[in-house]
């Protein structure tokens, strides 16, 4: 009779799915079907090899935690955060290609994106201007140590200097700042007790009479104005051509900076000018110490790689706080005042389930060669929101199946109710994940993230199904066993606990179900008026159309005993439910939707790009974040160093063409051969627009054997036309200088695109760079094209869901949801202070699959509903899901806790980013969707005219009777 049971409410559930409906209906409830009579089907097999499913995962976790030997991290930071294809980095190889890269790098000054090995400091003086005597003699004291520091090579015990690694000019002379050129000059002056030519800024004027831009080497400029005025920081010249001094007389400076730029060639002098690197920050210390009265800002090629990994190393306590603060709130999640069926082991294995898949993902990376960075931080987030929302799920699916069943027959119940919902936003996830991870993506961080991502999902699904639906089942035959949750002892019967301590028997507490027969009450038939009948299934029969009782179907029973409910339980069946639902609630709940809305269009339309994309992604407190504060304080006057490079040969005798390029550079700071051979040439008394030959030949054997303007040599290529003629001027560059304020990335993305356009229509061909261009370049694109592809994947993945889910207005709603969660996390992220870089857009991808993970099984249980009214769905809907769904919240919020206290700008956005994304969810799942299909389609009232049509009919229930001896199937009309 217990077999006849289940056999007879499966031929009944066949039955009533024979009933006529439209095409589209079948189509998708046949898919329906299928998709979970397979998954019931899974379910009962890993049931039936609870063991293997439970030691495989562990086993394949060890071997592949093994190969963390191979563990790599990625040094070249620009590859990452710089994108991945741009006309910058082609104009980069061609302007590498034509002149030395050394010379290029001295000269196409940038702040932090200068590319090669060099060191860096900024000093500035605690009173006082650092071109005082005694700050004056201290900085050039600080250069001879650091010119003659040595670091040894162990091997061969080699000492290198600097004058070893140092960039060499055209007479094997160490390239050195012009600043300190001059300093040196006033010093000798100084000490000669004659006067010196007054240092001018930006360009100034060294002995050898050669001009010289100063203007990202000295700063905090206060200057002289005319009759020897004092003007305020930052004065620029006059900008207009000719050979003279252009810029006015300096009378005081708050801060300097000294560039010692190394080459290194090979594996071993790389190694020597790391070490060197080393070394000059030592030095740097030791100098720091030993004059207080100056204050050291240093930087290395080294410091931004070593800042943005660091953020990794300050966070490694904080992520296993957030292991042990979620454990612990995961192990109250899932206890019960009843000990027999609660579950607390099942907290913990969810993480360890969690903690295995994100090891085994690891252990595959490692093994695929991959490298790992500091963004890899939210890839345990990822993990743990995805996982979370899935035990939860399936433990509250779990308590709703029938305790008298075998347990495999309840795990295949679970699998049937929670494993298509899991995985089709394990498949949103994916589908995100894996575009924002293709090609297509032009951001290489966000690329190899998303990548990385979307193998811990995959893996994490896999583990779900496997490793965690085991330990399901072992703690389903300590249930069946009546043995201790937590203890694993069994539990005694209420009789033989009477004799003992108060304390032992509330911790021994449990309900046997011989004590439920006693009540006499049937089991399986609820005593309040539940929507979800134990036992009970549905046969249909024409009846008298003014019945309204209605069931549903399955073998989900509603709790009988509330009082040994779970707390959170409880608390949404008899307090929540109702009061979301109310009718005076309501209104109240759309006027926050509204305002909700308008605070995130209101950030929206404030979004702004990363100021400094590098620096915005390393730790607090480090050299890159103090440095660039630095220079962003007494250095922002001026732009980054432009190459204008003339990449054709042009007739640059011709009068026109000299008047379009100094058109080009008119309202720059500029250093020029162009501009210094016409003055050249109008010094002579000669014509500025002679024939080819007297052109070429006077700027070959006169102007450039000129010692002042010997160093123009550099920026001119020649090209042989034939015997006995004089070559063409082949390619030339200049250097420009921009005026900025502090907007400075916004107007260098302006230049460059204004400087762009012009060369598309310019007679002369041209073009421009500089190396921090590389982060400039299409970085708005590179970093919201993800964002774009992951939103049409989702539609995309709605719109095909729509033929697996019986309700088609559920993807409607589910991406309706998807779109507001995501503009509202956008817009409040950009009122806290984040800015759109790769690390928030990540985010922003993370979003979709964590608002479809909590909002999608609540809409599919609405949806699904047939009959009674929408606020009486809703509240079912949040009895079986919101609960899940609240739990999952708790847990990954407290889990966000302690990364919220990591210094770093990296785990900052992470944190601020992550949790709006959990509370714009959780405000979507627990307040704006159970209010909003109170009142909004699907009806439900119609769905059910829609099924009966106009033929009366009568709902017979099947109650399964239990006595001490036998089960009794009992037919009974309701």
């Amino acid at each position: 009779m217990r077999a006849a049971a289940p056999d007879a409410r499966r031929r009944l559930s066949r039955w009533e799915r024979l009933e006529p409906r439209p095409r589209s209906t079948m189509l998708r409830q046949v898919l329906h079907t299928g998709l979970s009579g397979g998954f019931r089907a899974l379910g009962r097999f890993v049931a039936s090899h609870p063991v293997f499913f439970a030691s495989t995962p562990v086993l394949l976790s060890i071997l592949l935690g093994a190969s963390f030997s191979r563990y790599r991290v990625e040094e070249d930071v620009e590859s990452l955060l710089a994108p991945k294809h741009s006309l910058a980095k082609i104009e980069g190889n061609l302007v590498d290609s034509l002149f030395p890269i050394n010379h290029s790098k001295h000269a196409l000054y940038s702040d932090l994106q200068t590319p090669g090995r060099y060191g860096r400091v900024i000093i500035t003086a605690r009173r006082g201007s650092v071109l005082e005597p005694p700050h004056l003699d201290a900085i050039l004291g600080l250069h001879r140590l650091i010119y003659h520091m040595q670091v040894s090579v162990p091997p061969s015990g080699f000492n290198y200097s600097f004058s070893h690694l140092c960039l060499p000019d055209d007479k094997n002379v160490c390239i050195v700042d012009d600043i300190i050129r001059a300093m040196e000059e006033i010093q000798s002056a100084r000490a000669a007790n004659r006067t010196t030519s007054v240092l001018r800024y930006p360009i100034t004027e060294l002995a050898d009479g050669r001009q010289a831009y100063i203007g990202h080497q000295l700063g905090g400029v206060q200057g002289l104005g005319p009759n020897g005025a004092m003007r305020g920081q930052g004065v620029r010249g006059d900008g207009v051509r000719g050979e003279g001094v252009r810029g006015e007389g300096v009378r005081s400076a708050k801060a300097l900076q000294l560039t010692y730029y190394l080459q290194a060639r090979g594996g071993l002098m790389e190694g020597v000018a790391g070490q060197w690197e080393m070394a000059f920050l030592g030095e740097l210390r030791q100098f720091a110490a030993l004059h207080p009265q100056l204050v050291l800002y240093p930087a290395t090629s080294a410091s931004l790689r070593t800042d943005f990994q660091f953020s990794s190393v300050l966070a490694r306590r904080p992520l296993l706080a957030s292991l042990g603060l979620c454990g612990v709130l995961a192990v109250l999640c899932c206890s019960m005042r009843d000990c027999v069926r609660s579950k607390p082991w099942l907290g913990l294995l969810a993480l360890l389930s969690v903690t295995l898949s994100g090891l085994t993902a690891a252990g595959i990376l490692n093994l695929s060669g991959s490298t790992y960075n500091s963004t890899y931080l939210g890839i345990p987030f990822v993990m743990l929101g995805h996982g979370l929302f899935g035990s939860f799920e399936m433990l509250s699916s779990w308590r709703r199946t029938r305790e008298d069943q075998h347990v495999k027959e309840r795990v295949a119940s679970v699998f049937e109710d929670v494993m298509l919902r899991f995985s089709g936003s394990t498949l949103l996830h994916l589908l995100t994940l894996g575009l924002a991870a293709s090609p297509l993506t032009n951001m290489e961080a966000v690329r190899l993230f998303c990548r990385t991502a979307a193998l811990a999902v995959a893996v994490g699904y896999m583990y779900m199904l496997s490793f965690y639906s085991s330990c399901l089942v072992f703690t389903g035959y300590l249930e069946t066993g009546y043995r201790h949750g937590c203890f694993c002892r069994r539990v005694p019967k209420q009789d033989r606990l009477d004799s003992k301590p108060s304390w032992y028997r509330c911790l021994m507490y449990t309900r046997y179900q011989d004590e439920e027969q006693a009540t006499g009450t049937p089991h399986g038939v609820s005593h309040s008026h539940s929507l979800n009948l134990a036992h009970t299934h549905t046969y249909v029969h024409p009846r008298p159309a003014n019945n309204h009782d209605h069931v549903t179907h399955g073998t989900h029973a509603s709790d009988q005993h509330p009082q040994d409910s779970h707390l959170l339980l409880g608390c949404v069946r008899r307090c929540y439910g109702d009061w979301i639902t109310n009718t005076y609630v309501k209104p109240f709940v759309v006027l926050l939707y509204l305002v909700y809305i308008s605070f995130g269009l209101m950030g929206f339309l404030q979004v702004t790009q990363g100021s400094d994309p590098p620096s915005a992604l390393v730790a607090m407190d480090t050299a890159t974040v103090s440095y660039t504060r630095a220079h962003q304080r007494y250095f922002s006057s001026y732009s980054p160093v432009i190459g204008f490079y003339i990449y054709e040969s042009a007739p640059y005798w011709n009068d026109t063409v000299q008047c379009d390029l100094l058109e080009y550079a008119k309202g720059f700071q500029r250093i020029s051969w162009l501009e210094a051979y016409l003055d050249f040439l109008s010094e002579r008394n000669q014509s500025t627009s002679p024939p080819r030959e007297n052109f070429t030949r006077t700027l070959r054997h006169a102007f450039l054997r000129e010692p002042r303007f010997a160093h123009f040599a550099d920026d001119i290529i020649f090209a042989e036309r034939g015997q006995g003629e004089e070559p063409d001027v082949a390619v030339s560059r200049i250097f420009l200088v921009a005026k900025t304020t502090e907007n400075k990335r916004e107007e260098m993305s302006v230049l460059l695109d204004t400087l762009r356009r012009l060369s598309l229509t310019s007679r002369v061909r041209f073009l421009i760079f500089n190396p921090s261009f590389v982060y400039l370049d299409r970085y708005a694109t590179a970093v919201s094209s993800p964002l774009r592809h992951s939103l049409l994947a989702v539609l995309f993945l709605l719109g095909l869901s729509s033929l697996a889910v019986l309700e088609p207005l559920v993807s409607v709603w589910l991406g309706l949801t998807l779109l507001s969660v995501q503009f509202g996390v956008l817009g409040f992220m950009t009122l806290w202070g984040v800015e759109l870089d790769c690390m928030s857009v990540l985010c922003l991808i993370l979003a979709l699959g964590h608002a479809a993970d909590c909002s999608g099984p609540l809409l599919c249980s609405f949806a699904a509903g047939k009959g009674d009214s929408r606020t009486r769905w809703v509240r079912v809907a949040l009895e079986r899901h919101g609960v899940p769904s609240l739990q999952a919240f708790i847990c990954y919020a407290a889990a966000l806790v302690p990364v919220g206290s990591v210094r770093s700008n990296l785990t900052r956005t992470l944190f601020r980013c992550l949790a709006l994304t959990a509370g714009c969810s959780a405000l979507h799942t627990l307040a704006f969707l159970p209010a909003l299909l109170t009142f909004l389609p699907p009806s439900k009232s119609h769905a059910h005219r829609a099924a009966g049509g106009n033929t009366p009919r009568q709902e017979v229930e099947c109650v399964e009777m239990n006595d001490s001896t036998r089960v009794v199937d009992q037919i009974t009309t309701v």
